[in-house]
């Protein structure tokens, strides 16, 4: 037998097993449904977000107009109601109807609110409250309010960009958040399962007779091969359905954004399951018993989520900062930072091109260590076996 055809037949194996089990699939459709979940939410909050219905009554009826024209100036949508009845009015507001019912005059206008009042909209209203009065003052010095207004609003603040505005940098954060939670999801998860596995090996003594068909090399690059594609399934099955989903819920409007993400996605996952895949088989093959599993997987796992946990903090305080570029091209932080950064619009092409050459370099030198302490140990029965003892053979 081939070499090349020893480690597909095991990474098949892995593929048959792992793909046709009832937790790959009911896991992804679970993630999948939170996934669309959380989109329909935060596309029922964005639509929200900047909409308010106010109730007007008594002479404030005349403002309506003012108060739609000053909030299309700053992004609000504003919905005007007429209210006969103030009590009627404070009922409303007080379900839940009405965000806000404006009593009074022009001049000396009155708000109530169930708890807060938003901002802008508060803003909006000083300003037709104070309009009245400067158009009151204008008038009474034999000015012409209208004429005098055109002058004032000539006068505009003069703004120079060293860079063009991007209109979508928020969404191009937000998919280079979830490109981030992905990769250390896909990594970690499956990582995890390829040191489990060699010790569900071990435990049962199924591995003695692999290793009669097989070398020690062949059965780790078949193990992690066959976990990997399992691994990137879900990883392109959660990342197009959620594109898919986002897009149709008016989350995601930049074109082909999405689809550079998952493609990059692809990219990183091969790379940061590949450099820890190899460290995760390492370790599973220095215990025998399921019991002392969490004692090797664990410094692994901590290294991952420490990544993670610091890199997607610092990406959402400044995805161009020193401290986030930095990160991102540390090999171990690369495979989920760096994705996140591309799809985020925030890393020249040399930063990629250097941290594929640096995750590679450590992708062999962990290779070359994770595969040297499973041939050492794969055979090792009993208590523990050493880190130390490992590596000398």
């Amino acid at each position: 037998m081939t070499p090349t055809k020893a480690v597909w037949l095991v990474a098949r194996r892995e593929l048959n097993t792992r793909l046709r089990t009832r937790s790959f699939v009911i896991g992804t459709v679970v993630i999948l449904v939170v996934l669309g979940g959380y989109l329909l939410l935060q596309a029922t909050l964005v639509n929200g977000a900047d909409k308010s219905k106010i109730g007007l009554s008594g002479q404030t009826i005349g403002v309506a107009a003012e108060l739609k024209a000053g909030a299309s100036q700053i992004g609000e949508t504003i919905e005007t109601v007429p209210v006969a009845d103030p009590g009627n009015g404070r009922q409303q507001v007080a379900g839940g109807e009405l965000d806000a019912l404006l009593s009074g005059n022009a001049t000396e206008l009155r708000v109530l609110v169930k708890s807060d009042l938003d901002e802008k909209v508060r803003a909006l209203l000083n300003g037709i409250a104070q309009q009245q009065v400067l158009n009151a003052k204008l008038v009474e010095a034999d000015q012409d309010p209208a004429q005098v207004m055109r002058e004032v609003d000539s006068v505009q603040v003069q703004v120079d960009r060293l860079e063009p505005a991007d209109a979508g940098s928020g969404q191009r954060l937000a998919v280079g958040l979830v490109m981030v939670f992905l990769l250390f999801f896909g990594i970690q998860a499956y990582g995890s399962s390829v040191a489990q596995g060699v010790i569900e090996e071990k435990a049962s003594r199924v591995v003695e007779l692999l290793l009669s068909t097989v070398r020690p090399w062949q059965l780790m690059a078949g193990k992690i091969l066959g976990l990997g594609l399992v691994g990137l399934a879900q990883l392109v099955i959660l990342a197009v359905g959620g594109a898919v989903m986002a897009s149709a819920a008016g989350v995601l409007t930049l074109s082909g954004l999405a689809a550079g993400a998952v493609l990059w996605g692809v990219v990183w996952y091969l790379l940061g399951f590949f450099l820890y895949a190899t460290v995760y088989a390492g370790v599973g093959s220095l215990v025998s018993r399921q019991e002392d599993a969490a004692s090797v997987i664990s410094p692994v796992t901590m290294v991952i989520t420490l990544g993670f946990v610091v890199g997607f903090n610092v990406m959402i305080q400044s995805p161009d900062g020193t401290a986030t570029r930095t990160l991102s091209l540390i090999p171990v932080f690369s495979p989920m930072l760096m994705p996140g950064r591309i799809a985020a619009g925030t890393v020249a092409g040399w930063e990629i091109g250097l941290s594929v050459v640096l995750t590679l370099l450590a992708g062999a030198v962990f290779t070359w260590l994770g595969a040297k302490i499973y041939r050492n140990a794969i055979l090792h029965t009993g208590s523990r076996l050493s880190l130390r003892a490992a590596l000398r053979g």
